[in-house]
C-alpha cells in the first residue's frame, strides 16, 4: 500500500514485504529518491530540501546504442557538444525534452536524408501551437549545426525553414499602473508578495535573478550582481541603484535566510516555485493575466515613457541588443512620440497671427496635461534622471 504524506509535496511512503515503511521523493519525470530520516524531524526537512533541489544527473548515452548517422546519433552528439554543455541547466532540460520527443518518432531515420520540405510539413502540422513548432525548429537548428561541424551531415535543413508568426505578437502581458496599484492594495508593505513586486518592478530583472537577491548584494545603496541568463557564456554584470521605494519595502519585510524572498517555511525560492507562488498572489489580487516577467516589461516601458534612451534602458535591464529593448518598449515609445507630436499640433493651432497672450507666448515654456501627467513641450533647464517609479499611489498603499 502506498500513502502520500500531506505536508511534503512529491513524497510517498510504501511498505515492503516485511512491513517496513519507506519514504521516497518522487518528482515527475525523475527517478525516485529514498529519504532515510524520520518524517517530521529537522533532519528530514534538510534531507527533503536537498533532494528536492538536487540537480538532475544526465543519462550518459551508451556507445553503439544508436544507429550511426541517425537522428538519434545526431542528438547524442549535440548533447555532448560544448555548445549544449554551456547552456544553463534549465535550458538544457527544456532543449533535451524537445529533442527527445522528436526522437521518439524520427530517431532511427537518417539525419542526412532529412530535407527542408520534411520539416516544413512537421512545422505546419503544429500550426495551432506556433511557439511549440518554433521551439522544435530552434532545437533542430542547434543540433544540425553541431552535426555540420562534426561532419555528420552535409547541411542544416532546419535553417531553411522559417519560424511561424507568433500567435501572441505582443508577448507576455505588461502590467499597467492600475494593475500595480490593484496588487499593492491587496498585498501591503511588509508582506512577501509586496516585496516580490517591488524587487521585480524596481530592478527590471528576471525571476531567476530576483530569487537570489539578498543583503550580500547590497553595497552603498547599490545592488550588484551577475544575471543568471547566459551566465556561463556571456555574463552580464549590473550595478543598480536601489531607489527609496524599494529600500523602504526591503526594510519593512522580514526574511530568515540569505535571500530577501523566502517561502512560508523560511527557505529560498527556486525560479519555478517563485513563479507559481507569484501567480497565486496575482490571482488573490484579481490579476490572473499578470506574471513576474510582465513586470520586467512594465519597468522597461515605464523608463521609455519617462524619456530614457535605449542605452539607458539596456543599462537597467541588462539586454545586450537594441532589438530586444525595442521589442519591450515599442508601444511606450510610440505613445510618447504621439503625445509629443500632438502637443506640437496643439501649439500650432494656438499660434494664430496677432498679439501673443501670456498663455501662449512663443518664448514661454508650455506644458500639456495628458491624462493627469504633465509633459513639457520645451525641456526645462537640466536633465532629471529617469526612475522606475510608477506613481505616487504605488508607494503609499
Amino acid at each position: 500500500m502506498i500513502t502520500k504524506p500531506r505536508r511534503w509535496k512529491y513524497t510517498v511512503q510504501d511498505a515492503d514485504k516485511h512491513g517496513n515503511v519507506r519514504t521516497y521523493l518522487r518528482l515527475p519525470g525523475r527517478p525516485k529518491i529514498r529519504l532515510r530520516e524520520e518524517p517530521g524531524t529537522d533532519a528530514f526537512e534538510a534531507e527533503y530540501r536537498t533532494a528536492l533541489h538536487a540537480p538532475v544527473k544526465p543519462i550518459k548515452p551508451v556507445i553503439g546504442a544508436v544507429p550511426p548517422g541517425s537522428i538519434d546519433a545526431l542528438c547524442v552528439a549535440y548533447f555532448g557538444s560544448a555548445t549544449f554543455k554551456r547552456m544553463d541547466p534549465r535550458a538544457q532540460r527544456v532543449r533535451r525534452a524537445i529533442l527527445d520527443k522528436f526522437r521518439m518518432t524520427h530517431g532511427t531515420k537518417a539525419a542526412a536524408r532529412l530535407e527542408p520540405h520534411h520539416l516544413l510539413r512537421i512545422r505546419d502540422a503544429r500550426a495551432e501551437t506556433p511557439e511549440g513548432a518554433n521551439s522544435l525548429l530552434k532545437a533542430l537548428r542547434a543540433a544540425f549545426n553541431a552535426g555540420v561541424a562534426l561532419r555528420m551531415v552535409p547541411s542544416n535543413p532546419a535553417a531553411a525553414v522559417p519560424y511561424l508568426p507568433s500567435a501572441n505578437p505582443e508577448g507576455i502581458h505588461a502590467w499597467s499602473i492600475e494593475e500595480v496599484e490593484q496588487f499593492e492594495a491587496r498585498h501591503p508593505i511588509g508582506t512577501m508578495a509586496r516585496l516580490a513586486l517591488a524587487l521585480l518592478l524596481y530592478t527590471g530583472q528576471r525571476r531567476s535573478d530576483v530569487v537570489l537577491f539578498g543583503r550580500q548584494h547590497l553595497r552603498d545603496g547599490t545592488l550588484t550582481f551577475t544575471q543568471q541568463k547566459n551566465r556561463a557564456r556571456k555574463p552580464v554584470r549590473l550595478m543598480l541603484p536601489v531607489i527609496p521605494d524599494l529600500a523602504e519595502t526591503i526594510a519593512a519585510t522580514s526574511s530568515r535566510g540569505l535571500t530577501f524572498l523566502t517561502s512560508e517555511r523560511g527557505t529560498a525560492f527556486t525560479p519555478d516555485t517563485f513563479g507559481n507562488r507569484f501567480r497565486a498572489w496575482c490571482r488573490e489580487a484579481g490579476l490572473p493575466q499578470c506574471s513576474p516577467h510582465g513586470l520586467r516589461k512594465a519597468a522597461a516601458s515605464r523608463l521609455a515613457e519617462l524619456g530614457a534612451s535605449p542605452h539607458q534602458i539596456m543599462a537597467v535591464t541588462g539586454h545586450t541588443t537594441l532589438k530586444e529593448v525595442d521589442r519591450y518598449t515599442r508601444s511606450a515609445t510610440q505613445k510618447a512620440m504621439a503625445e509629443s507630436a500632438m502637443a506640437l499640433m496643439a501649439g500650432q493651432e494656438k499660434s494664430h497671427p496677432g498679439a501673443a497672450t501670456p498663455e501662449w507666448d512663443e518664448n514661454a515654456t508650455q506644458d500639456v496635461d495628458s491624462k493627469g501627467k504633465k509633459r513639457w513641450m520645451v525641456p526645462r533647464a537640466g536633465i532629471e534622471p529617469a526612475t522606475l517609479r510608477f506613481s505616487v499611489a504605488c508607494s503609499t498603499n
